[in-house]
């Protein structure tokens, strides 16, 4: 027989006055509850915990031993429940997120509706922008980034690695040729995130030689600072395209695009993690904890975003 805490309860309720009676009123039970609650522990545990006659209880020499276990066991189990309430009042409030447009919709926006059913007691604000957001101005909790290097007055959690591939329509390798090394790459069409002339200088690192890097100018008829807009002219077969591969794993799998050049690794200023930015105070909050525990565990667990990003969620 399990040992239940009520047994527990009312075990010490009768040791404290010796009375059954007394343990019936302060629990607000019945003595016949009281009474069956105390032979069921005395039977779970093999042993008679009071010596009864006509006038009065007295506790046996196991109930003297077995009273002090008791008084812990119990106490435990009320400093867990407290904890466990506590615990669950953090997990109530709002999130203010952000994320970048393409990531977040394609990556994360699939993800927090799980999230918000394991915590219905939590509200997410998320906003997507690919502006650098201020966090405590716009009073942001997380700030999801793609990341090149740590912002020393954040903490800084690698959440989400991002793999880059260069690739286009069979159609479009059929009539310009596919490169055989990156300095192909300059006689054609080139497709990628541009914002400035610099956009135009690819870097590329062999897949196993990391340090053995090359620079290759390349050229585009087609500029857009939206990376979606990538993919959609390299399915239009307009030219060789370096896109994250979240965005077109699809098309590579259902042979709608090729790979290019697969024994190189675009090397972007975007680099290759989306990180998780916030402060040491608002990460003490235990649903934000909450949340960027769960998107690691949850994103690392795809396939799809090779997730092989680690570090300590401690601030």
């Amino acid at each position: 027989m399990t040992i239940s805490r009520d047994m527990l309860a009312t075990f010490l309720q009768v040791v404290d006055g010796l009375s059954v009676s007394h343990a019936a009123d302060e629990l607000g039970v019945g003595k016949s509850v009281v009474s069956k609650r105390v032979a069921q522990l005395e039977e779970a545990l093999g042993a008679t915990l009071f010596a009864r006659s006509t006038r009065r209880i007295v506790l046996t020499p196991a109930g003297e031993v077995y009273a002090a276990h008791a008084r812990r066991a119990l106490a435990e189990l009320r400093a867990g429940e407290e904890e466990v309430r506590a615990l669950r009042s953090e997990m109530s409030g709002r999130i203010r997120l952000t994320a970048p447009v393409s990531w977040g919709q394609r990556v994360l926006a699939k993800r927090l509706p799980c999230f918000l059913k394991e915590y219905p007691g939590i509200e997410i604000d998320l906003q997507l922008a690919d502006r650098i957001m201020d966090l405590a101005f716009e009073r942001i909790d997380i700030a999801l980034r793609w990341s090149t290097a740590p912002a020393p007055e954040f903490v800084c959690t690698p959440v989400a690695r991002i793999d880059w591939v260069l690739a286009a329509t069979p159609a479009y390798l059929l009539d310009a040729g596919t490169p055989a090394s990156p300095q192909d790459l300059r006689h054609h069409t080139c497709l990628a995130y541009w914002r400035e002339s610099s956009d135009e200088a690819w870097r590329l690192a062999r897949a196993d030689a990391p340090g053995e890097e090359v620079q290759v100018r390349v050229s585009s008829r087609y500029h857009v600072d939206n990376p979606e807009a990538v993919v959609d002219a390299a399915l239009a077969g307009l030219g060789i395209a370096m896109m994250p591969s979240y965005l077109c794993q699809d098309a590579l799998d259902d042979g709608r695009l090729r790979p290019v050049l697969p024994d190189w690794v675009p090397h972007t200023k975007f680099g290759t993690l989306i990180t998780a930015l916030t402060t040491p105070d608002r990460l003490r909050v235990g649903r934000n904890r909450a949340l960027l525990g769960y998107l690691r565990q949850d994103l690392q667990r795809d396939p799809a975003q090779s997730q092989r990003a680690s570090a300590s969620l401690g601030t």
